[in-house]
């Protein structure tokens, strides 16, 4: 089944916008939910509807005064969504003091089946890659990782229902979390766009599927990133998440772009540290946020090295823990890194991506 959608800033075109509507399921993880676009179990259900919620029906009032949507069609869209009662406690941190696994986390993405897997997506799209790189200026090690490690291209792209997932984390967001609010905040700002979209179709908005946050399709994209990047890359005049690899392609180094990527410049730089000056905590200070110069980054101790040293823009000291017994790892990243960390705010993740895409580009030589 599948979702019809406007192409995003251009209502008045003829063109719609498939995504992720895959009925078929094989199970969940606690990254992603997963299905298969060919499975034949059904869909994650909730329990209580949220009809029964005032909260969530002055939600929908709200929306459609504001975004000048058919009220009674809001408040049924809301009021069929269902309470997810697991994905409350899927959004919670571990615990206080739990030491983070580098080596352990990159082992769920790096691994013989997803590299394989890369290889012939690259091998299949070799032409739209090179494509996209010339018009966005994102390689394609960076797309094909992006993609392996949210869905293996494709075949985990989620099975609980979106508007469960959206309102789920609308109304239902643990408190426990230490942003709370702003996390509320955000997802009654995708399950807004989400609806927004929804309403210029003639779609069933009951019928997409996606991850347990929400997130569709082949890279994973929340409902505002669909309205704000999504592209129609091979000209069809439809943008297809789910089934076309040339608009997932697009759509990615389209957001890339979006976030400031720069064409040509590295991810990350080896660094190795001087201990006699050392400042670790002035360098770890700004988290991940790229903030000093190289010549200020050798002054505080950490040198990056080969063309790092050289490096005209701003870098960052990411460590990337890799448990109680063993140091952790350390790169110098630059604004590219960061941008990687926009698709989703871990410098863990990044770094996977990152690898994934190099172990694929390594095993296309052979």
């Amino acid at each position: 089944m599948r979702f019809l959608l406007p192409k995003p800033s251009r209502a008045s075109a003829a063109i719609v916008l498939l995504i992720a509507c895959c009925v078929g399921s094989t199970g969940a993880s606690a990254q992603k939910s997963a299905s298969t676009r060919s499975g034949a179990s059904s869909p994650v259900r909730g329990s209580t509807p949220y009809a029964t919620r005032d909260d969530a029906m002055r939600f929908a009032d709200d929306v459609a005064a504001r975004r000048g949507l058919d009220r009674e069609w809001v408040r049924a869209t809301i009021g069929s969504a269902r309470f997810l009662p697991n994905v409350p406690r899927l959004m919670l941190p571990g615990p206080v003091g739990t030491v983070k696994n580098w080596q352990t986390y990159r082992s769920r993405f790096i691994d013989p089946i997803r590299i394989a897997a890369g290889v012939r997506f690259w091998r299949e799209n070799a032409a739209t890659l090179a494509r996209a790189e010339q018009v966005y200026g994102v390689p394609p090690e960076i797309v094909v990782g992006i993609i392996g490690v949210e869905t293996i291209y494709g075949r985990n792209m989620g099975n609980f229902r979106v508007i469960d997932a959206l309102a789920t984390l609308s109304f239902d967001f643990p408190q426990g979390h230490p942003r709370a609010a702003e996390r509320e905040a955000f997802f009654r700002g995708e399950l807004e766009s989400f609806l927004s979209t929804e309403s210029r179709t003639a779609e069933d908005p009951l019928v997409p599927l996606g991850s347990y946050a929400g997130a569709m399709g082949m890279p994973q994209f929340m409902p505002s990133s669909i309205a704000k990047y999504a592209v129609d890359f091979d000209g069809d005049s439809r943008i297809d998440l789910v089934n076309n690899p040339a608009d997932v392609i697009g759509s990615v180094a389209s957001y890339f772009k979006g976030f400031g990527w720069t064409p040509g410049m590295p991810a990350t730089y080896p660094v190795h540290f001087e201990e006699a000056r050392l400042k670790k905590s002035l360098l770890l200070a700004p988290d991940i946020l790229p903030t000093f110069s190289a010549d200020s980054f050798v002054a505080a101790g950490a040198v990056p090295e080969g063309e790092g040293i050289r490096h005209k823009g701003l870098l960052a000291l990411v460590e990337l823990q890799n448990g109680a017994d063993a140091p952790p790892t350390y790169v110098a990243g630059t604004r590219n890194f960061y941008v990687i960390t926009r698709y989703n705010w871990s410098s863990y993740y990044a770094m996977s991506v990152l690898d994934l895409g190099q172990e694929v580009k390594a095993a296309m030589d052979q």
